[in-house]
């Protein structure tokens, strides 16, 4: 449905989008308009850095002004935006903007900047405009649901969707008249990609890797590692710290399927709160896979919030599949996301029959920390039974429900009645976790640096933790002994 929206969303601006793409070709090869002096690039972080969440990199030379990625931290309120105040940032001289992939840390505010007064284009793959839109218009929702007044509207999504312009897998473009980017598979979800961007005439190259997977997953292939030319690298820490190594795939599919196995003898449910693109999708293959090999009883597995919307959207582009993905579903004739004990949530009342009705299930729904959406509404309904299993299987946010009961607090206050006291939810229910990640843990990101060529002079670790950076850097630096650093936000980096 969101394909077939965004496709009408063209269709009908068609006259508009031919003299906005006319009028950014003019900006790209008309030659420089702010006059060209000592050649100079920097780079500013306005989020992400020093932390996970509301992403955005602020790259400038003398003639061009692109932000690469405008997220939200969803599992903050006081840090909830990009620093777009900061001095050197100004909307009326910005002339491109760059998205990764479509998670809201990244994407979150891109229709703001439209709501602004923004018109210049948004770069990104074909999945990455799909599905962040529909990511967007969901978190539109949600803050209406919750009586918050919503930071943009649909309009201002349908705007962005006017301005963006796709692009493939390792196809050159040019955005303003001193740059031009390629994007790379970052391994990381459905459409993701790294940033390579050529600056000046040859004067300067830069990756940024964003969030990235160098590993093989059920979903994609690793990582790319081989680029023309390379002197800085941008690399995330999510789990970047020394004690951030994964345990083995086959080791976490067998503590999911014992997960199951437990519960389903106790005829309790299990909820399993996801983002909604990647990790939704590798736990809906893990859980056909095991039903279809017969290594557990079929259960039903019910889909809520915007998981089923963005697995359709998978199937609509399996050429970012893996060649696995792709071979079971073109040659196999089986599509794992179209399997029968998959069953679609779509109201409040269709959601309330699955928390009422005898019997083990599955339930898949977002958001994967617990910060809204359906998933907090089941875990309300099941957390009092000791019956019931909670499983995360995404990165937990500082600040969210999620981390705070992963890390063992078991009574959370979940609001306040009309007298002001505290609404204390108790989770008596099983709480476990697996490592499914579209993140590279610390072995993944070593090796990803050792493999990378050619190799960079320059290391700027960005999107972890405080700790996790520094560790990262340091780690990077003694090993191959290239200059590293893990700005904090609001400070800039001159590259060349």
């Amino acid at each position: 449905q969101i394909i077939e929206n965004i496709r009408a969303v063209l269709y009908e601006n068609s006259d508009y989008r031919r003299k906005f793409l006319d009028k950014t070709g003019h900006r790209i090869y008309d030659g420089w308009i702010r006059g060209k002096k000592e050649e100079w690039v920097r780079i500013s972080y306005l989020g992400g850095a020093r932390q996970v969440g509301r992403s955005a990199v602020f790259l400038q030379t003398p003639e061009s002004r692109i932000l690469m990625d405008c997220g939200i931290n969803v599992a903050s309120d006081t840090q909830a935006y990009p620093h777009l105040d900061a001095p050197e940032f100004k909307l009326d001289e910005l002339d491109a903007v760059i998205i990764s992939h479509s998670h809201l840390d990244h994407t979150g505010l891109v229709p703001w900047l439209f709501k602004m007064g923004y018109r210049g284009p948004v770069y990104c793959t074909l999945p990455t405009r799909d599905v962040m839109s529909l990511l967007q218009l969901d978190m539109v929702k949600i803050m209406r649901g919750e009586g918050k007044e919503p930071i943009y509207t649909s309009d201002d999504v349908k705007e962005m969707v006017k301005h963006t312009i796709t692009l493939e897998y390792e196809e050159v473009t040019d955005v303003t008249p001193d740059v031009r980017i390629t994007l790379y598979n970052a391994g990381h979800i459905l459409g993701s990609a790294m940033v390579h961007l050529h600056i000046g005439n040859g004067l300067h190259n830069l990756l940024y890797s964003a969030d990235m997977k160098f590993a093989r997953t059920r979903l994609l292939e690793p990582a790319h590692t081989s680029f023309p030319r390379l002197e800085s690298l941008m690399v995330e820490a999510t789990y970047g710290g020394k004690e951030n190594v994964l345990p083995p795939v086959r080791e976490q599919d067998q503590i999911m399927k014992d997960i199951i196995k437990n519960t389903v003898d106790k005829k309790g449910k299990i909820l399993i709160p996801t983002l909604g693109s990647g990790r939704a999708q590798e736990v809906m293959m893990l859980v056909e896979e095991m039903v279809r090999k017969g290594d557990i009883d079929p259960i039903p597995v019910y889909i809520d919030g915007m998981v089923w919307d963005i697995t359709a959207i998978h199937t609509a582009y399996p050429e970012f599949l893996n060649s696995s993905v792709r071979k079971q579903i073109f040659h196999k004739d089986n599509n794992p996301f179209l399997s029968p004990i998959f069953k679609r949530v779509g109201s409040s009342k269709e959601r309330k029959q699955v928390i009422e009705e005898g019997g083990s299930c599955v339930i898949i729904a977002t958001s994967g920390m617990l910060v809204g959406g359906p998933s907090v509404e089941y875990l309300k309904a099941l957390a009092d039974s000791p019956n019931n299993a909670l499983v995360f299987s995404c990165y937990q946010a500082e600040g969210s429900m999620g981390k705070r009961i992963r890390d063992g607090e078991r009574e959370i206050i979940i609001g306040h009645d009309t007298t002001g006291k505290p609404d204390v939810l108790k989770v008596n229910m099983e709480v476990s976790k697996i490592e499914i990640t579209g993140h590279s843990d610390r072995r993944e990101l070593m090796a990803f640096i050792s493999k990378v060529a050619p190799r960079p002079k320059k290391i700027i670790i960005n999107h972890g933790e405080n700790s996790r950076c520094l560790d990262l850097a340091s780690s990077i630096h003694r090993q191959f002994r290239v200059e590293t650093m893990a700005p904090r936000n609001l400070e800039s980096v001159r590259l060349r």
